[in-house]
């Protein structure tokens, strides 16, 4: 190697060294193409239970050559009654905390893992906007929630900027939840 390449790969080094985890690839990687080949690879399987990311989660990950052999199943769940019929989320939870909830998010994620058979699931709800936000629950607002064997994740986010900005968001910090659960880089909880 020459001494730029040299240069180049002691500054790569210390960036990584400082910024570790957010690095999820280099050159031409994209997020969904290192999340679907380390399901692959690992031979995990996946199910998603989508409301206000609109399928764009499993839309990503369909770009990835091969993805059939983990990706299982994806549920658009844009309805209350969606949620309920299908993933089996409790209507009495939906009337009592929300449908963009902690506790719905979770359901939506051992809906449709229960539904599937799948290794690990998403459960994705939130408020994409431009209307349905109040005070308590703004526009941006979304949970996103991981379901596997050996414990589970919820994780609470508000989104700026337009509908379709939240919807790209929710989906790569959907994509990334993962990406840290298939190293080994999600604390679950029981």
């Amino acid at each position: 190697p020459s001494e730029v390449e040299e240069k180049i790969k002691s500054v790569e080094s210390i960036i990584r060294e400082k910024i570790g985890d957010y690095i999820f690839g280099k050159d031409e990687d994209t997020l969904e193409k290192v999340v679907g080949n380390l399901l692959i690879e690992k031979n995990i399987t996946l199910s998603l239970a989508e409301s206000c990311s609109g399928g764009l989660v499993c839309h990503r990950l369909t770009n990835v050559p091969g993805i059939s052999a983990s990706l299982l199943a994806g549920v658009v769940s844009y309805s209350n009654r969606a949620k309920s019929e299908i993933l089996k989320v409790p209507e009495r939870l939906i009337k009592e905390k929300g449908a963009v909830s902690y506790e719905v998010a979770l359901k939506m994620a051992e809906g449709v893992r229960k539904l599937t058979g799948s290794c690990v699931s998403l459960g994705i709800t939130g408020i994409a906007g431009p209307t349905g936000g109040t005070p308590q629950k703004p526009v941006g607002l979304v949970y996103i929630a991981l379901c596997a064997e050996e414990g589970k994740f919820c994780q609470r986010y508000i989104f700026p900027g337009e509908r379709e900005m939240v919807k790209l968001r929710t989906s790569q910090a959907a994509l990334d939840i993962l990406r840290r659960y298939l190293l080994g880089r999600l604390e679950l909880k029981e």
